[in-house]
């Protein structure tokens, strides 16, 4: 393997990138739930203020890792974070150092930008990331939990007319 480049995605990465995302769907026992096209994630990434942002480590000219992150921001903190919604790395080129390089990419922003945080989510049962995210210093928030909305539940919520709290 030669010298990985880490840099920011370009439109011409998108069919790379949605691959990956799609192996990780099916990496964390979820295809089924993996409905992302090409253009959807194409108009997230390029649109004139885009909200999602990508990073890609390119390996002989391929696309062999991504990072998707957006900006989070920490009341407590005052300052924005960096969010990592997706960091994949293709079976090919894992254990090659892809991963760390995209982390420590976003870790550059974040120090560069004056930003307090970079924070992501890890499946309970995916003790490989664990071991890896421990390995660079990263530590578990134990203290939390992830609260979703979605699908029914999601539009039940947005089209509720009824007035008041509670």
């Amino acid at each position: 393997m030669s010298t990985p480049t880490i840099r920011p995605a370009r439109p011409a990465d998108v069919p790379a990138i949605v691959r990956l995302c799609y192996e990780l769907a099916v990496y964390e026992r979820a295809p089924e739930e993996f409905v992302m096209t090409a253009d959807q994630l194409e108009a997230a990434l390029f649109a004139r203020a885009p909200a999602l942002f990508a990073h890609v480590a390119e390996v002989d000219g391929e696309i062999g890792g991504i990072a998707l992150w957006f900006l989070s921001f920490s009341t407590w903190r005052g300052t924005h974070g960096l969010y990592l919604e997706d960091l994949i790395v293709g079976p090919s080129v894992r254990r090659g150092g892809l991963g760390r390089l995209l982390l420590k990419a976003l870790a550059e922003i974040c120090v560069e930008r004056g930003y307090a945080r970079l924070e992501w989510s890890v499946l309970d049962w995916n003790e490989p990331a664990h071991k890896f995210y421990r390995s660079i210093g990263a530590a578990p928030n134990d203290e939390w939990t992830v609260w979703r909305l979605t699908d029914d539940a999601l539009t039940a919520l947005g089209t509720d007319n009824r007035a008041g709290l509670g």
